[in-house]
């Protein structure tokens, strides 16, 4: 489901861009993997959403940075890190280090999706085999 990605071409100079940039840019780019791996659902428009938003979250976010962090480069890491770092309170109702940790995986997301797309997808395919184990190890 990533081939989207691999097919991007490098753009731009996202080493240039601010935290919260790269953060705003890797929402969306996560908002639109979950919904082209949703597409294919039978479902109605309301329940697709509600898979997607599912995933979207800021806990799902966090989660998915776990997943991946010990996989991550050094260059990567410090990426997480300027987001997570950049990430303020967050909103009222979410946990700060949850809403950082979001922020975090949104700016790796964001980068590499501008500095090295198939890394980024070779990343996202990781993070699906993860979800799709069966937890009984």
């Amino acid at each position: 489901m990533t081939n989207w990605i691999k097919n991007q071409i490098p753009s731009g100079c996202p080493d240039q861009l601010r935290p919260s940039q790269l953060a705003w840019l890797g929402d969306a780019v996560w908002e639109m993997h979950q919904r082209l791996k949703h597409c294919d659902r039978p479902a109605r428009s309301k329940d697709l959403h509600s898979y997607v938003v599912e995933e979207v979250k800021a806990a799902a976010q966090a989660k998915a940075l776990s997943v991946l962090e010990p996989h991550l480069s050094e260059i990567e890491k410090e990426y997480v890190r300027r987001g997570r770092n950049s990430a303020g309170r967050g909103p009222r109702k979410g946990e700060a280090v949850i809403y950082a940790k979001a922020t975090g995986f949104e700016t790796i997301i964001g980068w590499l999706f501008l500095k090295n797309p198939t890394r980024l997808s070779q990343l996202l395919e990781r993070l699906e085999e993860t979800v799709k184990k069966p937890l009984n190890n």
